[in-house]
């Protein structure tokens, strides 16, 4: 187990290297630049004399060779130090303290959201196979998966927003300031996000619990004559549960990218919000700091997963 985890750990590392190589060089291919974007979009262009352009490209490290820029920015990194925002004028990491955790409220309860209710809604469909809670659940398993986040956000924007005006249609609160209030905001954005993943892990657990359920284990234990809770809970859902388990891993990194559009859709704080707003701004220290974190993130919970497959299966070894 050792051994593995050292050897993903390194695995990771290059990858990091990699994600870093080219968030930093395909920004910079973008045409445009971020300095007279800032301040053509705070009406400066033409009071601002191209003497302190010259002096905001020098203090933002514009002016030197792009490999000494990546150099320093990756030194920096170490130092904890991601640098200051061209657009914002604020530090990074204070933008990001900011908007992560709205973003990870959110997305945290979105994932748990479409992991419990997506595989008990598998387990449901496969036990009860051919009846009438698979011929409804089913069905709708394979809207949930074809439905754009767009389309279902704006379509719930219309009805319960604006037709009924029971839910607000933008805006966050913090729980810790108005619990009644969040709860609100946070209704529509969290079954956008959450739509998907209960659909895909639903079907994934439908199937993966149909393949376990006819394994001669299984049919022992229908033949001793336990409870059909005791076959499912003990048996069967444990080992039906590792394809799920990587497609929760996965759902990470669709959580990040669905933030980008609900975040923009329901004018929401957060920090997919911010990566938009700084790609558009070719606000390049945000995108690379976003960027990295989010990589780090998604590289973590992906080798957790692969760490939980021993626990649950334990036939599993890892070489």
């Amino acid at each position: 187990m050792t051994t593995y985890i050292i050897r993903r750990i390194l695995q990771a590392v290059v990858v990091l290297i990699i994600v870093t190589l080219m968030v930093f060089f395909v920004i910079r291919l973008l045409p445009g630049d971020p300095l007279i974007i800032y301040v053509a979009q705070t009406a400066q262009l033409q009071a601002m004399p191209p003497e302190m352009i010259e002096e905001l490209r020098i203090q933002y490290g514009l002016d030197k060779p792009i490999m000494v820029q990546y150099v320093n920015w990756i030194a920096n990194m170490f130092r904890g130090d991601f640098g200051e925002s061209v657009y914002y004028h604020e530090d990074v990491s204070a933008l990001m303290i900011e908007r992560f955790p709205v973003t990870l409220h959110i997305g945290g309860l979105s994932l748990i959201i479409g992991a419990v209710f997506g595989i008990l809604v598998g387990i449901i469909t496969a036990v009860r196979r051919g009846k009438w809670p698979d011929k409804i659940l089913t069905p709708l398993t394979y809207v949930g998966i074809t439905i754009p986040v767009f389309f279902l956000g704006i379509l719930m924007i219309y009805v319960f927003g604006v037709k009924f005006g029971w839910l607000p249609i933008s805006g966050y609160t913090s729980p810790f300031e108005n619990f009644g209030l969040s709860t609100r905001q946070l209704i529509m954005p969290v079954i956008c996000m959450s739509f998907f993943s209960i659909a895909a892990n639903a079907r994934q657990m439908r199937s993966s619990m149909l393949e376990v359920i006819s394994q001669d284990y299984v049919r022992t234990a229908w033949s001793k004559g336990l409870t059909e809770r005791s076959v499912i809970l003990k048996h069967a859902m444990k080992n039906s549960l590792i394809p799920v388990i990587t497609l929760v891993g996965v759902g990470v990194g669709i959580l990040f990218g669905g933030s980008v559009l609900v975040e923009t859709i329901f004018a929401i704080p957060g920090v997919g919000r911010l990566l938009v707003s700084s790609i558009f701004g070719q606000d390049y220290v945000v995108v690379q700091a976003i960027t990295l974190v989010i990589a780090v993130a998604i590289l973590v919970v992906n080798l957790l997963v692969d760490i939980s497959y021993g626990w649950l299966d334990p036939r599993i070894r890892y070489g």
